[in-house]
């Protein structure tokens, strides 16, 4: 496959993760507002959103004060923010046009509906749009894609560089909203352990589509360990980092056994080394390194992933 089509395949798979995990932020912010915790208030809220994103210096060079609207407006449908759902579902589709050879019409199909109905709710006035239903609007559409992709896409190359943007992006996202929790500080230390404590937890599982399959897991019980061991290192979780990155893993594996000896699997290698320290931690070992240091150090692990691929393979792509 030339790497100008490994590329884009792989970027769409990220794409439309990272515009699903942008309207899932929305939905975590419209939920924590709902309980403000802090002198801060719902502009600490909101803002929380921007430091976990890493776009909170872009948004102040644009937009100044924090305000729910404005981060509304620049989490959905803004085109300078390169993480919009915007912006993302608009690179999704381009990426698609340039490779639609290798795309099924179904695959196709999905991918542009999503696009054209989006157009379209961008046109509407910002007063008749409601922000949970953008939310569930793309949640939806990103849904249709991937299971075109999954029902119709013969399991190729072209495949494995489509689920490796998305498992790579997942596990970059997990990471991030996790780390949400711990950008909205409690008042106090005493509040660990509290009813608020719960509630944001809470709130992290629903905008994971996780509160049922937790439950399922776990029984009742909501805490910080059993909601951070879920997402963080159980393996039944569909988006829990683990599950993510051994997808990714899985499907460099593939890529090399197509390849054979003809690209570096630096990437490839990389993987299974985070994989390893992944598994070999528990969830009290994190705590006691610290949720937020650790979260810190995979997402640049992620990061260093998604380099060596480039490297490995898609150099020269667009």
């Amino acid at each position: 496959m030339l790497s100008r089509t490994a590329s884009n395949l792989f970027w769409m798979g990220r794409h439309l993760e990272r515009a699903e995990t942008a309207a899932r932020l929305l939905d975590v912010g419209q939920r924590i507002t709902l309980l403000p915790n802090t002198e801060a208030g719902y502009q600490n809220e909101w803002n929380s959103l921007l430091q976990a994103s890493g776009t909170s210096n872009l948004f102040a060079r644009k937009h100044g004060e924090v305000t729910q609207e404005k981060i509304e407006e620049f989490i959905f449908f803004d085109r300078d923010n390169p993480s919009s759902v915007v912006s993302c579902i608009e690179k999704a589709r381009e990426g698609g046009r340039i490779v639609r050879t290798a795309l099924t019409s179904a695959a196709w199909d999905a991918l542009n509906v999503a696009y054209q109905e989006l157009r379209k709710i961008e046109r509407q006035p910002r007063s008749a749009v409601d922000t949970a239903s953008l939310s569930d609007f793309i949640l939806s559409r990103t849904a249709t894609v991937r299971g075109a992709i999954n029902s119709t896409q013969l399991r190729n190359d072209g495949w494995h560089f489509m689920h490796l943007g998305y498992g790579l992006e997942r596990a970059d996202a997990t990471a991030r909203l996790l780390d949400v929790k711990y950008f909205v500080l409690l008042p106090r230390v005493e509040f660990v352990g509290s009813g608020l404590d719960n509630y944001q937890w809470q709130v992290i599982l629903r905008a994971l589509s996780a509160h049922r399959a937790f439950h399922w897991a776990y029984g009742g019980d909501v805490s910080a360990g059993r909601v951070a061991d879920f997402l963080i290192l159980n393996g039944e979780s569909p988006r829990s980092l683990i599950t993510s990155l051994y997808e990714a893993v899985w499907h460099l594996e593939g890529i090399a056994r197509r390849y054979g000896d003809n690209v570096p699997t630096t990437a490839r290698d990389k993987s299974r080394e985070v994989l390893a320290a992944l598994q070999a931690r528990d969830i009290d070992a994190i705590f006691d390194e610290g949720l937020h240091e650790f979260l810190s150090w995979f997402i640049g692990e992620i990061e260093a992933v998604s380099g060596l691929v480039h490297e490995d393979y898609l150099l020269g792509g667009s």
